[in-house]
């Protein structure tokens, strides 16, 4: 604020209160210019820095003016429902006499014959199997025998494999809390099930997967390439973080309390990848591996926001455009000749080093520091086919662990977020090698009981 010697007349001051007044109005004026052109300035998106979509401001989409012409739109491919083949049920109508002369047509052979399918869904009714253990008294000695149960049937159990991976697939997959996964199960299935019943199916299926799952991290922990990527988790009403390391046709999750070199280090125990995939958060790039490839998606963000910062400043459009040609030049490497292929590289890497030579002062100058320090794991892509230049398959894997946060909120014990670390994992793995996520889950559960049905007596 201006000093309250301003509202003095300027007879009443001395020449030293004139100088000390212009150097306080002087420092005003530099700080509010400063504050102008902070405001002044394009705010973060996902576009130009690493925050995620969900962030964005979502403004007000303009009404488009729609094609008055129906069905679909000039270019698009035509989209038909697919025939069953085999369809359960065959109906035949027959034309039996001509509606204009009367003549019986039943002995014609048809021209034409018109298909169409209705497809239906049976009503569903649980099936309950009940098991009836015999105690008997040996007559020989008095001790009491009692039947043992069949694999499957096995005391303490009360739902069948399918029925709890229904339950488990809405949860997990789907993000149904556990009040409408009830009235679901009441509505579609005919089944009422308590809540305490609901969540000890969620928890059953978390512990079942626990040992799967440690399988598949030591297959991640042997990989030669592994990515790497974190989210936060809410659990008990706190901060913890969800991280996801992905190695070749498997993925594994654990979810604890710190984002931290920690965690990574707990994960590859005495393990060396060889090549770590990472966006350039500090502790993944300290990570156990011999080289790095930083995240080129990230980094042509970060650039696009300076950009917007700083339209005038030539380098970072061209070290922006140079990351593009990179990955551009990636894809259509199976296109290309091998010497082609290898004379782009040696032309892309020459340019890179001429633009890390540049200088220049002020914003972006981070950037620059950042591509001289880790300026070998900018190209790995380029010269190892197993390398991407991205991490969108970490993010891709952790898209479905924000939806089940934003929807769900926070898990309310510790099994809940193991659980759900453990058979994110093990869904997560089978989807990458093209399994059915409800069909492993029912494979997790345990044996089938539905065999038991022809086997079934009556009371």
């Amino acid at each position: 604020m201006i000093p309250e010697t301003a509202k003095l007349k300027a007879d009443e001051l001395s020449g030293e209160e004139l100088i000390a007044l212009v150097y306080e109005m002087a420092k005003e004026i530099k700080e509010l210019k400063a504050e102008i052109a902070r405001l002044k300035l394009p705010p973060s998106t996902s576009k130009n820095s690493s925050q995620p979509p969900s962030r964005d401001f979502k403004g007000e989409k303009k009404n488009r003016k729609r094609s008055k012409k129906k069905g679909a739109q000039a270019g698009h491919e035509k989209q038909e429902r697919q025939w069953v083949e085999k369809p359960n049920k065959v109906i035949n109508v027959y034309v039996d006499t001509c509606k204009n002369c009367s003549q019986n047509l039943l002995d014609q052979v048809p021209v034409k014959v018109v298909r169409r399918q209705v497809t239906e869904i049976p009503e569903i009714k649980p099936v309950v199997i009940e098991t009836r253990q015999f105690v008997v008294e040996c007559p020989c000695c008095g001790e009491r025998q009692q039947g043992k149960l069949p694999e499957g049937l096995e005391a303490g159990r009360c739902f069948g494999p399918r029925l709890e991976a229904i339950v488990t697939n809405l949860h997990h997959e789907h993000h149904v809390g556990y009040k409408r996964l009830r009235q679901m199960c009441s509505e579609l299935l005919g089944l009422e099930l308590s809540a305490g019943g609901a969540v000890s199916i969620v928890e059953r299926a978390g512990q079942a997967a626990l040992e799967e799952a440690e399988v598949i991290g030591e297959q991640v922990r042997q990989s030669r390439v592994i990515g790497s990527d974190e989210t936060s988790a809410r659990v008990h009403g706190k901060n913890w973080w969800q991280w996801v390391f992905v190695g070749e046709h498997c993925e594994y999750h654990v979810i604890v309390p710190s984002r931290g070199y920690a965690v990574i280090e707990n994960f590859m125990q005495e393990c060396e990848a060889e090549i770590w995939v990472c966006d350039c958060w500090k502790a993944q790039l300290n990570a156990p591996a011999k080289m790095c490839q930083i995240c080129l998606a990230h980094q042509i963000r970060n650039l696009q926001g300076l950009i917007d910062k700083r339209p005038h400043l030539a380098w970072a459009r061209e070290i922006q455009a140079l990351f593009r040609k990179a990955i551009h030049l990636r894809n259509r490497q199976e296109k290309m000749t091998e010497r082609g292929y290898k004379r782009q590289v040696q032309m892309i890497e020459k340019r890179l080093e001429q633009l890390l030579k540049r200088t220049f002062k002020g914003l972006g100058r981070n950037l620059l520091e950042r591509y001289r320090k880790y300026r070998n794991s900018l190209f790995i892509f380029l010269h190892r086919t197993d390398v991407p230049a991205h991490n969108n398959a970490c993010e891709r894997a952790l898209r479905p662990s924000v939806i089940h946060r934003k929807v769900l909120g926070s898990f309310r014990s510790d099994w809940g977020a193991q659980g759900y670390a453990a058979l994110t994992t093990v869904l997560n793995t089978a989807k990458r090698n093209g399994q059915s996520a409800f069909q492993k889950l029912v494979l997790l559960m345990g044996a089938p009981v539905l065999p038991f049905l022809s086997q079934a007596s009556c009371p």
